[in-house]
Order: structure tokens, then C-alpha cells, then sequence
């Protein structure tokens, strides 16, 4: 017991600029090319045509974030790839690029054939680019963004200690009853009743991302303090997926950027992949 709590305490170190942090959430288990099944029914359809249909995909993590589907060959419709000629050659082994036309709709490069792979199973599937395709689906559930992690867990939890954001020592909300949002692979995120919030430092933006987990967000808001903005801090999902129904239409802001004070004891700032060298709006 004591050996897999040290390898999981030393599996949520995250390298940053030659340092290293221990942090407060579980991190992803998945490495790169490791393969799963999918237990689930899986369609993507482009122009109104599917174009593929099966119950033999597999979970490939290309990173271990989240994984892509792979999809045998024979479960995708073959007349729509055109072979462009070309072949890439990655840790998963080498694969055929494929433009993915349907009628007048062409995505250039859109599908990877693997023919050979030293990833077991991987031979003689198709990985397709999510943003190819006009819909994907889980069964009859519509999937955005890019495939569900088998591994990830989202619990949206009501709680009773006290929150405070704070930015630049200026108080954006204070809440005694926020929702916490605990996902797999990244920090809590603490959603906050509306009335709560300071709206006088906030401005709406045109800013939308997509999560999925929680659906698209219907709202943003960028934060004034003094003369300067800090952009896209703030979101809502006023129409989150039936799991996350807790959080309608309420407000949460990015731990990365902002200061939250729980139960009185300021919390440390993550560090996470959605703030790169350009920030910008990402699914929180």
C-alpha cells in the first residue's frame, strides 16, 4: 500500500522550467501508445454521410491526457479516402495519409492508414482528425472535442467551506456554498451562484470553449482591474451535460490566474497545460 501511494505521489510531479511540483489532484496513469478497447458503439459522420461505424475501436493515447479512437479499416467507408501519397512515421509504426472527401467536402490529410505498427492491434486501423468530421458519437450521445478518457472521473460536489477569489488583492466572489468539480488530471474547479460574484470587474467576452465532459460553455468574462484586462479569467455552462447539471449557470475562474482563498488558506496556483506561451480560452 505504501508502494502505490509513493509511485502515485511521484506519478503527479510535473517538470516546469527544470523544477518540480507534487500536485493537490490525481494525475493521469495513461502513457503514450498505450491501447485499450472501446466498449462503446462509435459513428462520425461529414456532409450528412457516415463515414464510419463500429464496435471494434480502440483507445490509443498519443499523449496520456486522453486518447484518439483507431478504427479497424473495414469499419470505415473505404470510398471516401483518397490516398495522397504520402506516408509518416511515428512511435505507433507507419501509416498512409488519406484526404477524407464526401460530394464537395474534401479535408486534406484527414486519416492516418497504419500499416504496420509494433503497437499491438494498430495494424490496419484508421485514425481520423476529430475536427474532419462534422459529429462523432458514443452510442447515440454526440462526443465533442475529442474522445472521453475511460481513466477520467468528474464529480461535481456541493460543499459548505468558504471561498474567496482575489486577483491583485481586489475581491472578485466570495461564496459559503460553492460547487467543487473534481476531474481527473487536473485541479478542483469551484464554481460560484452568480449573486455571488463582483460582476463590477468583469466584461463579457466573445470567448467559447468546449469540454468533453461538462459541454460548451455558454459565457465568458474577461477581468478589469485598474487599467488593465485579464482576458477570458471567467465561464459558465448554462447548459452543462446531464452529469454536471450542478454547475448550471454558474460562474468558475481559472485557477491557473486568479487567487482562491479556501476556508481562509490561500491555495497555490497550478500549473497546467491549458496556459501555454499564448493563453487563451480553454475548457476549464
Amino acid at each position: 500500500m505504501l508502494g502505490a501511494l509513493a509511485a502515485n505521489k511521484a506519478s503527479s510531479h510535473e517538470q516546469n522550467n527544470g523544477s518540480f511540483a507534487v500536485n493537490d489532484y490525481p494525475a493521469m496513469i495513461a502513457t503514450a501508445s498505450h491501447v485499450e478497447p472501446v466498449p462503446r458503439r462509435i459513428r462520425a459522420f461529414l456532409a450528412g454521410q457516415k463515414v464510419l461505424d463500429t464496435t471494434r475501436a480502440l483507445y490509443v493515447w498519443e499523449w496520456s491526457n486522453y486518447p484518439q479512437y483507431y478504427v479497424p479499416l473495414a469499419d470505415v467507408r473505404h470510398d471516401l479516402l483518397i490516398p495522397e501519397g504520402n506516408s509518416q512515421q511515428s512511435r505507433r509504426g507507419k501509416s498512409e495519409m488519406h484526404a477524407l472527401r464526401v460530394g464537395d467536402t474534401v479535408h486534406p490529410g484527414a486519416a492516418r492508414v497504419f500499416t504496420d505498427s509494433p503497437v499491438a492491434g494498430v495494424s490496419g486501423t484508421v485514425r481520423f482528425d476529430w475536427a474532419a468530421m462534422d459529429s462523432w458519437f458514443e452510442e447515440d450521445e454526440q462526443v465533442f472535442v475529442h474522445p472521453r478518457n475511460p481513466y477520467v472521473r468528474v464529480d461535481a460536489l456541493r460543499s459548505t467551506r468558504p471561498l474567496r477569489v482575489e486577483l491583485d488583492g481586489v475581491v472578485l466572489a466570495e461564496s459559503t456554498s460553492p460547487v467543487m468539480v473534481f476531474e481527473t488530471g487536473l485541479p478542483t474547479r469551484y464554481y460560484i451562484n452568480p449573486t455571488e460574484v463582483d460582476f463590477e470587474h468583469l466584461t463579457s467576452s466573445d470567448a467559447v470553449s468546449a469540454c468533453p465532459y461538462k459541454g460548451t460553455t455558454s459565457r465568458y468574462w474577461s477581468v478589469r482591474i485598474h487599467d488593465t484586462v485579464h482576458r477570458d479569467l471567467a465561464w459558465a455552462y448554462d447548459f452543462p451535460t446531464r452529469q454536471l447539471l450542478p454547475i448550471t449557470g454558474l460562474i468558475a475562474f481559472y485557477n491557473e490566474k486568479v487567487d482562491l482563498f479556501l476556508s481562509g488558506q490561500r491555495l497555490e496556483r497550478p500549473k497546467t497545460h491549458f496556459f501555454a506561451p499564448a493563453d487563451g480560452p480553454n475548457s476549464g
